[in-house]
């Protein structure tokens, strides 16, 4: 199945009281897995174009859809 995959990056409380939105870090990205949680993984794996993805793992999200 084809999916789409994003990360966001989410600001800190204070961040986000001072207006600051999430940060688009990654995709959105077209990946071939069996499961959303697969195509995830694979996303990241595969890399964006070569480049290291620099997030705080802390205020990540995953955004994963099937592509329809």
């Amino acid at each position: 199945m084809l999916y789409e995959v994003a990360i966001l990056e989410n600001p800190t409380k204070k961040e986000a009281e001072e207006g600051k939105q999430p940060r688009l870090v990654f995709g959105p990205k077209a990946v071939v897995a069996a499961t959303p949680e697969s195509a995830a993984i694979a996303a990241v794996l595969q890399g964006n174009n070569g480049e290291k993805v620099e997030v705080d793992f802390a205020r990540m999200q995953v955004l994963t859809r099937p592509f329809a």
